[in-house]
């Protein structure tokens, strides 16, 4: 029996020792009149310890779906059926752990250094390596034999042609607190193509994910308005990675800044997250048959639909935004694919295969 007993402690520190206290298996789940034997030893209060440690059993439980979501304190029978003429037998459930740190855990952490090899910088890299040698050195045998753990064995990730660029940490850490704390943010940044770095000050609203590359999207300073599209004037996307220095002031973002019209997904919709050249086109291609397969996996849009013309060719149709991208993937398709409509679109692609035909030819 411990010097001190566990109904001794205050509140919180009785849960943390019953929580420590509690088997991790169904078939070493412990009573009630088991667990006193380390609970209470005060042979006049035992009435009294006995419906402490049943309340506390009920808020620890409490505490385990209120923060944790889950029901890890596991009671036989169930939580909230009656156990008139039954003994009651307690255990935590072997998953769970305090930390959050249990085999699906580890597995996001894996996955995420798999597949985001070669798309996020070395920083990130590094510290999602420090992650999992930490949660290897807590947990590394029983996860790896575990399911979900054999799947290590079978996962590759081949590099990408064209890396992420180096982000700096303090900038990433500067942008995270102002766009939690709602806090405008001084920036200094160098535009592409320009030796010389500026000074702005910004309205942050969100990160913006474009392959590798990550954007800081927001608006310059501005007064309210009633037109939204006023405001959207003084909408921007930097180049984290072009962000020299970064620093939260004491300002608040202004309450307009917050409006339905600005989120995230409106402003996607409004195409103002990438460089576009207006917004949703009828696109139509003739693309070379064996080159439409991907298509057919991994469509344009939800709209695209795809006709045969003949042996060689099929007509594809989608609606889609207007993009920088676009433009480089079709510029990228080369032979295999050729714009019919809308005529703009397809002028500007033939310029672009000329210009780097004439590259070749000099």
């Amino acid at each position: 029996m411990p010097t001190h007993s566990i109904a001794s402690y205050n509140k919180s520190a009785r849960l943390f020792a019953l929580y420590q206290r509690l088997p991790r298996h169904e078939d070493k789940a412990i009573s009630l009149t088991e667990l006193m034997s380390v609970y209470g030893d005060n042979p006049d209060h035992y009435a009294n310890e006995r419906k402490n440690l049943e309340n506390d059993l009920a808020s620890l439980n409490q505490i385990f779906n209120d923060v944790f979501y889950s029901d890890a304190l596991m009671r036989l029978p169930v939580w909230g059926q009656n156990i008139s003429g039954q003994t009651a037998r307690f255990y935590i459930e072997p998953s769970f752990s305090i930390d959050v740190i249990n085999e699906q855990t580890v597995f996001f952490w894996q996955m995420l250094a798999n597949y985001t090899a070669n798309y996020l910088p070395t920083p990130f890299k590094q510290s999602i390596s420090e992650k999992l040698a930490q949660l290897d050195y807590q947990d590394k045998y029983g996860f790896n034999q575990s399911r979900l753990g054999q799947w290590q064995d079978h996962l590759i990730t081949l590099p990408s042609i064209v890396q992420a660029p180096n982000l700096d940490s303090g900038v990433l850490a500067s942008i995270h607190q102002a766009l939690l704390q709602n806090r405008q943010l001084q920036i200094s940044y160098q535009k592409k193509w320009d030796d010389s770095v500026s000074e702005k000050r910004i309205y942050p609203r969100g990160l913006v994910f474009i392959d590798n590359m990550m954007y800081l999207t927001g608006f310059y300073p501005v007064e309210d308005h009633i037109d939204d599209n006023v405001l959207l004037k003084a909408h921007r996307n930097f180049a984290v990675n072009r962000i020299e220095a970064a620093e939260v002031t004491e300002q608040l973002v202004p309450d307009w800044v917050e409006r339905n019209a600005f989120t995230l997904e409106n402003l996607r919709k409004l195409g103002k997250l990438e460089l576009n050249h207006g917004l949703k086109i009828g696109l139509v291609l003739k693309v070379q048959k064996y080159a439409c397969q991907h298509l057919y996996e991994r469509p344009l849009s939800s709209t695209q639909t795809i006709t045969v013309i003949d042996d060689t060719w099929n007509e594809v149709r989608a609606t889609v935004t207007n993009t920088q991208r676009l433009q480089d993937w079709l510029v990228s398709m080369s032979q295999l694919a050729v714009v019919i409509e809308p005529a703009q679109l397809k002028a500007v692609i033939l310029k672009r295969l000329e210009s780097g035909m004439k590259l070749y030819t000099k």
